[in-house]
């Protein structure tokens, strides 16, 4: 498996697994916008937390420096991260025809505080960063936050999110 380099996030790039989050004020008339010396604030993304889906905020520490040798996704909602204490770099990948990860389509992103990314469902990803650990604001929906810990704390079946291990991955900035 090649090493990903991580490229900065930009809009067009990260198109194919999601929205990238932190674009300048809009210009387009149609999208809800406020300038004023004192304060600008616009509509950047309107979140979908799935059919019946209770949105919620996350703090999440990443502490992970290391190879990516597992994705997950999400099955029924978008997910947004924020960098808030520092960068991260985040991989992504879209589904194979079999719902597994394809890794030809793996990608690396630079997130730096003041951007920050919104998945669509069913895009496989891995967080990781460069110091020791970035803070960072997490919406998603509530369900699969308790889905996906009673998974993860004590070993039941996720039903909202998939893992998938995959060759061990190498990234850099």
């Amino acid at each position: 498996m090649p090493t990903l380099h991580a490229q900065p996030i930009a809009a067009d790039a990260f198109a194919p697994y999601g929205w990238m989050l932190g674009k300048p004020f809009p210009i387009d008339p149609a999208i809800p916008a406020y300038t004023h010396p004192a304060t600008d604030f616009w509509r950047e993304h309107v979140f979908d937390p799935g059919q019946d889906g209770v949105a919620e905020i996350l703090w999440v520490n990443y502490r992970n420096t290391g190879r990516v040798a597992e994705l997950e996704k999400h099955l029924y909602t978008q997910q947004a991260i924020v960098p808030l204490t520092g960068p991260i770099v985040h991989i992504v990948a879209r589904d194979a025809p079999d719902g597994c990860p394809d890794l030809a389509t793996l990608a690396a992103f630079a997130v730096s505080p003041g951007q920050g990314l919104c998945m669509a469902p069913g895009c496989w990803h891995a967080t990781r960063v460069a110091v020791t650990e970035t803070t960072c604001l997490m919406l998603t929906r509530r369900s699969t936050t308790m889905d996906l810990v009673a998974h993860l704390s004590s070993g039941q079946s996720a039903q909202e999110s998939a893992l998938a291990a995959v060759p061990a991955i190498d990234w850099h900035l």
